[in-house]
């Protein structure tokens, strides 16, 4: 019986290491304000932390989200984060946030992923259509018409997307569970890489005539963020 007990205690342990292990990892003091500077720093999650001594309430803020985002581009729509390349004090405490604008009808936040994050994501302005598509095999779509007050959840690492269907603009606010949750953008990452995909084998994983795939990959893929 005891050998069981242990078991499932073990089992329950690896589990739980493995979901801590999942996301940001924990500070390990009040705060590591990041630093671009390695003197007199230490290297801490991806950045040198400053001494805390020297620490101000500057590191830990940063205004203009209430200042639209220049909609005016190829898809509609912009993103404004508010990370630990904006924020330094975020260095280390797991989360983020972003502001999204959305042109009246058409502005796109398209479909893209976040390979270090969950997105919750509640509007302010406006009526967004809004969905994620779960992983192979089922590719299932989750999707749902949101308006203001309502809130959204994009799992990490899930494609997910944001459509204004409204005829006015629309607004957004997200916070992410990660202090550089990172994002790529499908088309622009499978059609706009540098160097490009071998066209041959775009044409084959989309069923595409290899001009198609070469016209796509000619063209200016536009990164909203």
């Amino acid at each position: 019986m005891k050998g069981v007990q242990f078991l499932v205690a073990f089992v329950l342990l690896a589990l739980a290491s493995k979901l801590v292990s999942a996301s940001d990892p924990g500070p390990l003091q009040d705060f590591c304000v990041a630093i671009n500077d390695t003197k007199d720093g230490v290297f801490v999650n991806g950045k040198f932390c400053k001494d805390p001594k020297l620490a101000t309430a500057k590191d830990f803020f940063l205004p203009g989200l209430n200042i639209p985002g220049n909609t005016s581009n190829q898809v509609g729509s912009m993103v404004t984060p508010a990370n630990v390349q904006q924020i330094p004090g975020l260095n280390t405490l797991g989360i983020s946030l972003v502001r999204i604008d959305y042109a009246p009808y058409g502005g796109l936040n398209p479909p893209h992923t976040h390979p270090r994050a969950t997105e919750i994501l509640v509007v302010v302005e406006g009526t967004l259509s809004v969905g994620f598509v779960t992983s192979n095999t089922d590719n299932r779509l989750f999707t749902k018409v949101l308006y203001p007050g309502d809130v959204f959840v994009f799992p990490e690492g899930m494609i997910h997307f944001q459509f204004n269907i409204g005829s006015t603009n629309a607004v957004a606010f997200a916070a992410l569970s990660s202090q550089n949750p990172g994002v790529i953008t499908i088309a622009n990452a499978v059609f706009g890489s540098d160097p490009a995909i071998n066209p041959d084998v775009l044409a084959k994983a989309f069923q595409l005539d290899q001009n198609i795939v070469k016209q796509l990959q000619s063209r200016f893929w536009w990164d909203n963020n």
